[in-house]
């Protein structure tokens, strides 16, 4: 099956979507990778889950890409005293280390690291942000506060910590048994939470030593501060909106999000933008005017993938959710301001052989107007690579590796081919041209571009680029 559109599409499983009926049919809608969410997945149905969509993957004979999302750290108040607390603004307020239920005057906060790490004038928000207070006084074991907005308090509501880098790992020792867990499974991409700094992303990326890529999840402030730094070490990206707007004013959310897919493209590594992009949809058949204006957003910023979480996992209607991502993906791509958009920014090649190679596939495919862009790629990065540019032409990656394969089904544009690596030159164009040939994306007397690396087979080689004719039995010529 082929995908008539660049940009890929991430659904989480969940309830409304974990049966093997339902799993196909949202291939079928347009799924390119499978979220599978920790925080409410036993490892029992999370390998059950990873069997099923390899099943789909068998039959259709396209590689999906699993993408495995591990909880993090969670922090939360105590028990409340009855039904709950009202808080009201200008009150004082304090959370600590007694385990009494909490009151109207205190609440108990069960996680001795924060006491040491906020200060005064830190902002602590609880129950996703609809209850601010600002740190008046701190001690070893309580934290004395204002209220700054009020609210209904009940037991067991999260904490979040906007203006404190909180010294605690990124995995919990749940999330270390998930991570072993999954790594022994056909799995590829594994979302890191609560990501502070770049060595929360080395840590993990320790443990998983290549077994599978490691995607940072940008939720907090003190993330958005060390982009840079985790771009280098992390393989991929994900923009999480929602916590990210708890943290944050709502109202930089929008801004950031176009910096960071901005960053991401300069890096060379995928970025999925997640969390209520089509929200309305989870008990309604239809999105809301404004979710297609943001899911069309981020497309024309040039993400990688875009991502549906609540909508798929437990609304009513998942398939329409991703077939209506889908027309809306096709409507912008066909758009006549999209390339301009896409290509707005200077994305200027870093000063590397297969940069270089990736950046001028982009510039003879659109100057001969060629039917197709063929990378052979092994560890993927010439893929990843070519897909930064985005190219005007169709991009096919040819891999011997199916993890590869697989990881790359996240990446914007890359229509993956499972093959042997090309025995010698003439073989690497007899393949390019066939394969383009029989997915459809080239025709007898079309030419396509191909980029290769030799010695044949050696990951990081890329140095051919090479220009052919496709003939009337689907083989190349020059």
């Amino acid at each position: 099956m082929t995908r008539v559109r660049c940009v890929k599409i991430v659904a989480t499983l969940g309830p409304a979507s974990s049966t093997p009926d339902k799993i196909k049919a949202l291939f079928d809608a347009g799924v390119d990778t499978f979220r599978i969410n920790m925080s409410h997945t036993p490892h029992g149905e999370l390998k059950r889950l990873v069997q099923e969509i390899r099943a789909v993957e068998t039959v259709a004979g396209q590689m999906i890409a699993i993408l495995v999302d591990l909880q993090g750290p969670k922090f939360r108040v105590g028990e409340i005293a009855g039904e709950g607390i009202e808080l009201e603004n200008g009150h004082s307020f304090i959370l600590d280390e007694s385990p009494e239920p909490g009151d109207q005057s205190r609440v108990h906060l069960p996680h001795s690291n924060i006491f040491d790490a906020v200060r005064d004038g830190d902002n602590l928000l609880l129950d996703d942000g609809k209850i601010r207070l600002i740190v008046t006084e701190t001690g070893k074991s309580q934290i004395k506060t204002e209220i700054l907005v009020g609210g209904t308090l009940s037991s067991r509501k999260g904490v979040s910590l906007p203006d404190t880098v909180v010294p605690v790992p990124a995995l919990t020792e749940k999330d270390r048994r998930d991570l072993d867990y999954s790594l022994g499974l056909d799995i590829d991409w594994i979302a890191l939470s609560f990501v502070q700094r770049a060595d929360d992303v080395s840590e993990t990326k320790k443990i998983c030593q290549g077994r599978a890529a490691v995607m940072a999840k940008i939720e907090k402030p003190a993330a958005v501060d060390a982009l840079d730094e985790i771009l280098e070490v992390a393989d991929g990206i994900m923009v999480a909106r929602g916590d990210l707007g708890v943290e944050l004013p709502v109202e930089q959310v929008p801004g950031l999000q176009k910096q960071m897919v901005l960053a991401c493209r300069q890096a060379g590594k995928p970025v999925v933008i997640a969390t209520q992009m089509l929200e309305s949809m989870i008990s309604s058949p239809v999105p809301t005017r404004a979710e297609v204006s943001d899911v069309a957003t981020a497309i024309f910023d040039g993400a990688d993938a875009i991502m549906l979480s609540a909508e798929s996992a437990v609304g009513e209607f998942p398939e329409e959710a991703i077939a209506t991502m889908g027309r809306i993906a096709i409507e912008v791509e066909n758009d006549p301001t999209y390339r301009s958009a896409i290509l707005s920014h200077n994305i200027e090649p870093l000063a590397t052989g297969a940069d270089a190679i990736s950046a001028a596939l982009h510039q003879i495919s659109d100057t001969l107007n060629l039917a197709a862009i063929v990378c052979y790629t092994s560890s993927g990065t010439t893929g990843v690579r070519a897909a930064r540019e985005r190219p005007a032409k169709p991009l096919i990656a040819l891999t011997p590796r199916i993890d590869t394969g697989r990881r790359l089904a996240l990446v914007w544009g890359l229509h993956c081919v499972l093959t042997d690596d090309a025995d010698n030159l003439d073989d690497m164009v007899d393949r390019a041209c066939r394969i383009s040939f029989q997915e459809k994306f080239a025709k007898p007397g079309q030419r396509i571009i191909i980029s290769a690396g030799m010695p044949f087979g050696t990951p990081g080689a890329t140095n051919i680029l090479r220009i052919a004719f496709v003939g009337d039995d689907g083989l190349g010529g020059f």
